[in-house]
Formats: structure tokens, sequence, C-alpha cells
């Protein structure tokens, strides 16, 4: 089986999972750019964590970087 035929054949499951990471990666975005003070790190490296880490930057933003109201 090669990777094509593999691909096509999950993608109703890679689909979901493609907006979620998206939609996550988006808000996680959104909310770096109206926080103003951060528990680590500055505004740009959590830009950077949250775009090229995908699935996890996201959520390692969420977790350890926003300051608690």
């Amino acid at each position: 089986m090669s990777n094509t035929q593999f691909f096509f054949e999950n993608l109703p499951l890679f689909i979901p999972l493609l907006l979620l990471e998206f939609g996550l990666m988006i808000a996680a975005v959104v909310s770096v750019f109206k926080q103003t003070h951060y528990r680590f790190l500055n505004r740009w490296s959590w830009l950077m964590i949250v775009i090229f880490l995908q699935m996890i930057g996201p959520i390692l933003y969420f977790v350890f970087g926003r300051e608690e109201d």
C-alpha cells in the first residue's frame, strides 16, 4: 500500500484532525495578541511556539503561557 493510497483511504479521519489543529492554532494566536502579560517568555516566543509546534504549541500556550486574570 502506498502512502498516497493510505492518505486517501483515511481522509475522513484526517479532515477533522486538521480542522481541530487549525482552529486551536487560530484561537491561540488570537489569544497571544490579546494578552499583555505572560507567565513565561514573551509574545514573539509564544507565537513561534504556537505556529511551529502545531498541535502541542497551542496546548502549551493555554496551559503555561497565559497569565491568570
